[in-house]
């Protein structure tokens, strides 16, 4: 069993407090993504995790087994490096065979699990190679290849393929996703792309100033996120300021009316709204009805994205399904939009 438990984790550099508190259950087999801007102290939490980082406080169990002090090369962590850390001056074989020869491991044996790590990654042709030989993409793959080799508890992976282009990055990360379904292999994986946190997790970590704000499926942090922090970190939303004037009903800065659900009591409140939950040309019993002007249009393939400024300069992002035969608003066009009720998200103005 690879159950992972992180209780407590806390780090601090001197008076400062890079990572607060975190408790994390990990079950055996689970995906899990730490997702958060730059400096919110994911990277130092799986560097914990990994021991090359010693905690400040908290607890760090892997199998019901306490490895909280415990150095890296004891803990059987296979761990991905954003650069990839691939020596230079060994072929992708030896590389991938590193970790066994820390470990002891017969000539023989090594150099059947690094071929078999490589079969398991499509690098079996590649294990020859010098890593200035390869690709980024081949790189990342010799990486993970290494990672694997070593048969770890959990696989740690930070910002692996954010040296990648993006149509690389698409295809690596499903084949990431694929194999460690395949090996049932409880992983961690770092990321601020929230793109790709979003395709290959069981479960997201949202991280902001080292704490944890909101964990849960996708479908949680999207349809219900935690603060306004995470409603403008995963996915898009507008925000408009303003206050709940009473249960159910929303009032903008500038005096705008709008029905919204009613589980904040009166007081200040910032509203969010998902570009994709308002539409134009709303039927007339539409909750919320409202005119705006076109500011910005941008084509995106299957969408199209509007800018609107609605009443006392307020601004919304509407975004338009791209379908044949219909014609998007143009600059300067005045529109109708709506959207339901139950499509506003209000948090208290102090979130």
């Amino acid at each position: 069993m690879a159950r992972l438990e992180i209780a407590g984790l806390t780090k601090r550099y001197g008076a400062v407090t890079t990572v607060r508190d975190v408790t994390l259950d990990v079950a055996d087999g689970e995906f899990l993504v730490l997702l958060g801007p730059s400096g919110c102290g994911k990277t130092t939490t799986l560097r914990m995790v990994a021991g090359f980082v010693e905690p400040s406080a908290g607890s760090i169990r892997l199998g019901g087994r306490d490895i909280t002090g415990s150095p890296p090369w004891l803990r059987n962590t296979g761990m991905v490096f954003q650069n990839y850390a691939l020596f230079p001056h060994m072929n992708v074989a030896e590389n991938v065979a590193f970790g066994l020869e820390m470990r002891k491991v017969p000539k023989a044996e090594r150099e059947a699990r690094a071929m078999e790590a490589l079969r398991m990654v499509r690098m079996e042709p590649y294990a020859g190679r010098l890593p200035r030989q390869m690709s980024g993409g081949q790189q990342q793959r010799a990486a993970l290849a290494r990672a694997l080799a070593i048969h770890p508890d959990v696989l740690l992976l930070d910002e692996p393929l954010s040296n990648l282009d993006a149509k690389l990055r698409e295809e690596v990360r499903v084949e990431i996703r694929q194999l460690q379904r395949q090996l049932g292999l409880t992983t961690i994986m770092v990321t601020h792309d929230q793109e790709e946190a979003l395709t290959v997790a069981d479960r997201l970590v949202v991280m902001a100033e080292g704490e944890i704000r909101q964990v849960g499926s996708q479908q949680d942090l999207y349809e219900r996120p935690a603060d306004r922090f995470v409603a403008g970190f995963v996915g898009r939303s507008t925000f408009l300021a303003g206050r709940v004037a009473e249960r159910g009903r929303f009032v903008t800065a500038g005096g705008i009316g709008i029905a919204v659900p009613d589980a904040m009591a009166a007081g200040p409140a910032v509203l969010a709204i998902r570009p994709e939950a308002v539409h134009l040309a709303p039927p007339e019993e539409e909750e919320n009805r409202l005119a705006g002007v076109v500011e910005f249009v941008s084509y995106l393939g299957p969408l199209i994205e509007l800018h609107l400024r609605i009443a006392a300069g307020e601004k919304l992002v509407v975004h338009v399904p791209n379908r044949a035969g219909i014609r998007p608003p143009a600059l300067g066009e005045s529109v109708t939009i709506g959207w339901p009720r139950a499509a506003g998200m209000v948090f208290p103005d102090a979130a």
